[in-house]
């Protein structure tokens, strides 16, 4: 093992928190915006102690209950080793897509675990009100509303890239056990980062082999691996995953389920990349002076003291400075818009 390995192996426990309530969990974990594991979170779940029982009475339970709607299941070739990336060319990806009923996958995997070297197979952030609508009533997620939507994830040993995501995440282990192995965001540029609109997980990905880093092409990944938290989950826990921070994923046995709840408003995610986008495709072309200009300009308008650009502007009109409601949002967008399609 590697010494860059060693310390991805021995890597500072991600901090853990037992019996939690949703009014502790509102006061204290989202506003730290710190990763926590929330151990046996969902330990009375019906699914989660099914999960515990073993592999075949979980998926007997969830084929009992799968209305037969198609959702996104990937398959890659036994040489990958559940690792989901990029193909050799870098211009696709190293696995075939399909749309099958959970069912169906569930059979995959069964079939699969009996083979040493076998295709890894999973469905991926399946929306559950659409193929498992009875799972809902018997699995309720006590620290959120109910409007907060659950997803499945199953599968054989996969291994997902680091990446992030936009929203605040919170990740229930249904059965198997996975391994989370997270950076905070200021890692970003340690971790290697691919295309940010080209990536086989729908969010861009690090290009950093976990489990063989290449340390010529990818120096710096050393330095993140200092800053790496990891923790192993097993049915019945959960973890808070803050926005942005990075998380790489590996289901560790023949047969994993996964359910997350992604919260804080999808506009408000949307906007967030659309943002970012947008940024790189104008502000990032100007040159080193303007860029250095704007960069002052973003952080005493965004990233500084909210109250700094508007204090000295009477309250009636500070404008897209105040507190927008959410009909003058909708009309800042759509004024937005309607330049990006005059450009």
């Amino acid at each position: 093992m590697s010494s860059v390995q060693n310390r991805l192996a021995t890597a500072t426990p991600i901090p853990e928190l037992r019996g939690v309530d949703r009014a502790r969990f509102e006061r204290e974990v989202p506003p730290a915006a710190h990763p926590v594991v929330l151990r046996g979170l969902v330990s009375d779940w019906p699914a989660a102690k099914l999960g515990r029982e073993s592999p075949e009475a979980i998926c007997r339970y969830l084929i009992g209950l799968d209305n037969g709607t198609p959702v996104d299941a990937l398959l890659l070739a036994p040489e990958e080793k559940g690792r989901i990336f990029y193909n050799a060319a870098f211009d696709g990806f190293n696995f075939a897509r399909n749309r099958l009923p959970l069912s169906r996958v569930i059979e995959q995997v069964a079939r699969y675990s009996q083979f040493e070297r076998a295709p890894a197979v999973a469905a991926q952030s399946a929306l559950i009100r659409a193929c498992l609508p009875a799972f809902l009533p018997a699995h309720p997620m006590p620290l959120l509303d109910a409007v907060v939507e659950p997803r499945i994830w199953l599968g054989t040993a996969i291994t997902v890239p680091a990446h992030c995501d936009e929203t605040d995440n919170i990740a229930c282990v249904v059965a198997g056990k996975r391994r989370f192995t997270l950076f905070p965001p200021g890692q970003i540029g340690n971790l290697y980062i691919g295309p940010l609109d080209f990536a086989p997980t729908g969010t861009p990905i690090s290009l950093v082999d976990f489990a063989a880093p290449d340390l010529q092409r990818f120096p710096k990944f050393r330095d993140a691996c200092a800053h790496a938290l990891s923790a192993d989950l097993g049915p019945g826990d959960a973890i808070f995953i803050p926005a942005l921070w990075w998380h790489h994923v590996q289901s560790l046995d023949v047969c994993n389920i996964l359910v997350n709840y992604w919260w804080n408003g999808p506009a408000r995610a949307h906007d967030d990349r659309d943002c970012l986008l947008h940024a790189l495709l104008t502000l990032r072309r100007l040159p080193a002076s303007q860029r250095a200009a704007w960069a002052e300009v973003f952080q005493h308008y965004v990233f500084g003291d909210r109250d700094a650009g508007n204090a000295h502007i009477p309250p009636s009109r500070r404008g897209v400075l105040g507190d927008l409601s959410e009909e003058g949002l909708r009309e800042q967008r759509r004024q937005i818009a309607a330049r990006l399609a005059g450009e």
